[in-house]
């Protein structure tokens, strides 16, 4: 997907984040602390829950986990626990990160999501731990915070782990910026 200038420019890097913290991207916290209206400009945001959701987003994309934790932390909505969750399985807090993914129920990034991580899971030969990902239906945020865990142990399916983070964070953040913009609306 295409965006805004600011925020296409700061998403020029294509990044690989860590399973676990990472190490905060230099050069890219001015642009970060700028208002948020300015990130989306030209862009008018018209739902800011939403873009305050792509805040914490970028916040965490590029490892800056305590200011993307202050962001999420304060959006009660599903995508707000969705962000949180995600920022909890990579500090390493596996367990908060399940309390939040069970706040966020069923979402409808889950589906296109499962597809990938099976299709990269076949792609990478179905390391040990990761059969579920061809064989599951339905996304199963708790099984892959699971995975992760494992992974961070053993240094095991690292790499999977990680490029499914990766699409995750790719679908979550398009599906808050459609709504942060009015591009589409949420589906019932």
């Amino acid at each position: 997907m295409s965006y805004v200038s600011p925020l296409q420019d700061l998403l020029r890097e294509d990044r690989l984040p860590a399973l676990g913290p990472g190490s905060p991207a230099p050069g890219v916290r001015a642009a970060l602390e700028q208002p948020i209206e300015k990130l989306f400009a030209p862009a008018k945001i018209v739902r800011r829950d939403f873009a305050q959701c792509c805040l914490a987003a970028l916040w965490l994309y590029f490892d800056y986990l305590d200011s993307s934790h202050k962001i999420s932390q304060d959006i009660d909505t599903a995508e707000g626990s969705y962000w949180h969750g995600i920022l909890h399985r990579r500090e390493p807090d596996f367990g908060n990160a399940k309390y939040w993914f069970r706040r966020v129920g069923r979402h409808p990034v889950f589906e296109p999501l499962c597809k990938s991580a099976a299709e990269m899971a076949r792609d990478a030969g179905s390391p040990k731990g990761s059969a579920f990902l061809i064989e599951q239906r339905v996304w199963d945020p708790f099984a892959f915070i699971d995975l992760c865990e494992a992974a961070s142990q053993v240094n095991a399916d690292e790499m999977l782990c990680r490029r499914i983070q990766r699409r995750e964070w790719d679908l979550l953040f398009e599906y808050c910026y459609q709504r942060a913009t009015g591009e589409s609306e949420p589906r019932a």
